[in-house]
């Protein structure tokens, strides 16, 4: 009896999951459609309808070509990217936090951001062009995670992994973002300063459909095993001794969350700069809406993460006499957010 009972509330908490899963990419797309109307040149929501059907054929009514042009070549691209970015972000978020068991994690933790961050200023000080820049920042980027790793397991000798990891991430961190310094110092304050600074603060007004062809293969292959592995990061909740008692391999299963969601984090700075508080902020409403069980917060972060940039993209277009890069919004919405999350982790200890 108490297991049908105990069964029927699972199946019940499965059919709510699934239907705010579903609202939840009713919501992405709607504001999807919406981003594509919103900017300087306003298309109506149901012209946008149309004009995106009229790419598959299924369309039969007249559509404004000029219109067409500005929500096809225009601002697809960059909702596009928004809608993968934010994803990546927010999945490689939601990984590291039940990795290290830590919600106030986030994917630059281990250095990534800041290392990739050094690659692309090194790059455009140099005078690089395009990839040259995106490859140094993706390069860079894990050769900063890459420290930490190595430094962390030489330093732990299996005593207190996870402080030691986030300790060793924060050096590494802290010390490639005084390079970075070191080359706004010595860059031309009059055309590579600027250019260097704005890269940092996160757009995606340039992206290209070929970058997002370029972003597609590293994000697949760091999402795809943080996606198939999910599962395993629950038994992590109960601590290494007893994950492995539960036949996880701790050790190999920290590697490979590790590496993927570098992967993303450093693909996602190599298109659109440093943009913060994604990844430590959406992981933290996917709990709220579906509790702590990484196998449904982890794709809840995916559709979350891209609906939130894609929102964040469509004010700093709209709201705002000229366009401002999105990482200056996304701290303007975290740092609140991060600051709540702080009092009500306090009063919970009371």
């Amino acid at each position: 009896m108490k297991s049908n009972h105990t069964h029927e509330l699972i199946s019940k908490k499965r059919a709510a999951d699934a239907l705010k899963i579903l609202i939840l990419l009713v919501v992405l797309v709607v504001l999807f459609i919406m981003a594509l109307g919103s900017g300087r040149t306003s298309v109506n929501f149901f012209d946008v309808v149309q004009i995106l059907l009229s790419q598959f054929g299924l369309n039969t009514q007249p559509i404004d070509e000029s219109a067409a042009t500005v929500v096809n070549l225009v601002r697809l691209p960059r909702i596009v990217a928004a809608v993968l970015v934010g994803s990546a972000l927010a999945l490689a978020g939601a990984a590291y936090q039940g990795l290290f068991r830590n919600p106030m994690v986030s994917p630059d933790i281990l250095g990534a951001s800041a290392g990739a961050g050094f690659g692309a200023a090194l790059a455009l000080l140099l005078d690089g062009n395009v990839r040259v820049v995106q490859l140094a920042s993706f390069v860079t980027g894990f050769i900063a995670v890459m420290i930490t790793y190595v430094s962390a397991r030489k330093i732990s000798k299996g005593i207190g992994k996870i402080l030691i990891f986030v300790l060793c991430g924060l050096i590494v961190g802290t010390l490639f973002q005084a390079m970075i310094s070191a080359i706004k110092f010595t860059a031309d304050p009059d055309s590579k300063l600027p250019e260097i600074t704005y890269w940092l603060m996160g757009s995606i007004a340039k992206v290209t459909w070929n970058d997002i062809l370029v972003f597609l293969v590293p994000f697949l292959i760091g999402s795809i095993p943080l996606l198939l592995l999910r599962w395993r990061l629950n038994s992590l909740a109960f601590g290494d001794v007893e994950a492995e008692a539960l036949g996880v391999n701790v050790d190999r299963l920290r590697m490979i969350n590790i590496l993927c969601a570098t992967l993303l984090t450093s693909a996602v700075v190599a298109i659109a700069g440093i943009i913060g508080w994604v990844g430590l902020i959406i992981p933290h409403i996917a709990r709220f809406l579906f509790g702590p069980d990484n196998r449904i917060v982890l794709p809840a972060s995916i559709v979350i993460g891209a609906a939130f940039l894609v929102l964040v993209d469509m004010c700093c277009r709209t709201f705002f006499a000229s366009e401002i890069p999105l990482g200056i919004l996304t701290s303007v919405v975290g740092a609140p957010f991060f600051f709540i999350i702080l009092i009500k982790t306090q009063s919970e200890k009371l």
